[in-house]
């Protein structure tokens, strides 16, 4: 009787093993080609800190998938059901062990009564590591003229956790926008609220003070920062913008600045910092940043457009001007990195790498406002050699704008409209010793397919952050309330 008993609880945690861990399908179909999954997540490379890539078949016929993920150094795991929904620990351990490795992944799917395995595919795990916690973004509907829910948002990257920093509904419905950090750093940051009770906000080192969002002096509103690595300065732009709507191509909106300059703004003196090389009669500058070193400004600047006439000839060049950290004061002339005339082109958005080596910046046809240019795409500027070069490896044939890099500069991440043209989405690449990038992954969600097919909102002015950021909303919106 106990060796029946026996036999019968072995039978019963057999039966138990083999449930968790699935078993293969049967009288599967072989399928000579890769299989199509949501997101792309075929021949990736990533860090090892990532999310895991969970998928799903991109056709919705199939209602089953089978998934076994092997390293090439080791280890291995499984998932199965209606999508790969794999477990985060042994996730992570799968790609400590293949860290400059890479995995190979094994899919079986179900249409139907019948199985298909396709062949397999890579996911490379890059030796260059994440060193970031997460990001931060904007997430907003794209609307033209009217905004409802909106709010400032932290993901960490190694799991699928997302709080608020803040929200309109703390603001009483205002526009928040524009969330950007030192360096990854958020002991400093900055971010504006537009509406009412317009203000932008600084944060240095624990201590909250709000600023005029609107200075009559300046000739518009402050709008994109850019922190001085040493943290005393902070550029900006000040713009007066305006939009107006496309009638029979393939663009919805046009937004441009009837005017537009660059200012710095000292953190300690709480002084305005103006120059006529950086708000130049006639031009329009804009879309500020410093270099690693902080000895110089790059800045955006175009000639003055007549607008609504001649909007498409209005093409921006990207320039720099010295600065003078200890004097706090701008240098005496400027030089053109990328000319407009030259390129036939427009440049928006320069964002230097943390090492100094590169500075990536977005070109479009013309304007500045990039994410409703479907032609604009991500180039990378050498800053030793001067040479410029198209990022092939990552562009597409919508919209890609909004870069930012990590603090070791070999990971940067992008928003893009790729997936539907509609929708601006986070994605991110390495970039090796030569420069060259990898192919772009999506931001990784739980159940990505549900998430995504969901989600009525971009992903706006993302940057990666080194720790969580500390925010007290109810108290951030009663500061904004009472300025």
């Amino acid at each position: 009787m106990k060796k029946k008993i026996y036999t019968g609880m072995m039978m019963a945690l057999l039966a138990v093993v083999l449930s968790a861990c699935g078993l293969h399908p049967d009288n599967v179909q072989p399928v000579n080609q890769l299989p199509a999954i949501f997101p792309d997540y075929v021949d990736v490379t990533v860090p090892v800190e990532i999310a895991p890539l969970n998928f799903a078949m991109t056709d919705d016929a199939f209602t089953d998938i089978y998934v076994d993920v092997k390293g090439m150094k080791g280890g291995s795991m499984h998932a199965e059901g209606s999508y790969a929904d794999f477990d985060i620990d042994e996730w992570h351990q799968l790609l400590a062990a293949n860290k400059g490795s890479r995995l190979i992944v094994s899919v079986c799917a179900r249409k139907g009564d019948n199985w298909y395995q396709y062949r397999d595919f890579s996911i490379n795990v890059s030796p260059y590591s994440l060193d970031e916690w997460g990001v931060t973004y904007r997430r907003i509907a794209p609307s033209y003229a009217l905004y409802g829910h909106m709010g400032l948002y932290q993901r960490c990257l190694s799991d699928f956790s997302e709080t608020s920093m803040l929200e309109n509904s703390q603001v009483y419905g205002q526009c928040i926008n524009c969330h950007t950090q030192n360096r990854t750093n958020p002991e400093q940051y900055v971010f504006h609220v537009r509406g009412e009770h317009g203000t932008t906000i600084v944060h240095n080192h624990g201590k909250d003070k709000l600023l005029k969002a609107r200075n009559d002096s300046l000739g518009g509103s402050m709008v994109y920062p850019y922190w001085h690595p040493g943290g005393r300065y902070c550029a900006f732009s000040t713009n007066k913008t305006a939009q107006m709507f496309h009638n029979g191509n393939n663009k919805r909106i046009e937004v441009f600045d009837t005017s537009s300059d660059v200012f710095v703004y000292d953190m300690e003196q709480h002084v305005v910092i103006k120059d006529t090389l950086i708000m130049k009669t006639g031009w329009a500058e804009n879309t500020p940043a410093f270099s690693s070193d902080g000895k110089w400004l790059y800045f955006t600047t175009a000639r003055c457009g007549d607008y609504p006439k001649g909007y498409d000839q209005v093409k921006y060049s990207l320039c720099r001007v010295s600065f003078d950290e200890k004097a706090g004061k701008i240098g005496t002339e400027v030089d053109t990195l990328v000319n407009a005339d030259v390129t036939g082109k427009s440049v928006t958005w320069p964002r230097p790498s943390y090492d100094g080596k590169y500075l990536m910046y977005t070109q479009l046809d013309y304007g500045y406002f990039s994410v409703w240019h479907p032609e604009a795409d991500l180039y990378m500027l050498d800053l030793e050699t001067g040479v410029s070069r198209p990022l092939n490896e990552v562009n597409s044939t919508r919209s890609e704008s909004l870069h930012n890099w990590t603090r070791n500069s070999r990971w940067f991440l992008f928003t893009s409209r790729r997936e539907d043209g509609l929708y601006t989405r986070l994605y991110f690449s390495s970039v090796d010793e030569h420069g060259k990038a990898t192919k772009p992954f999506l931001l990784p969600q739980h159940n990505p397919k549900v998430y995504y097919q969901r989600l009525m909102y971009s992903y706006n002015t993302p940057d990666f952050t080194s720790v969580p950021v500390k925010t007290n909303a109810r108290e951030m919106g009663r500061k904004i309330e009472r300025f």
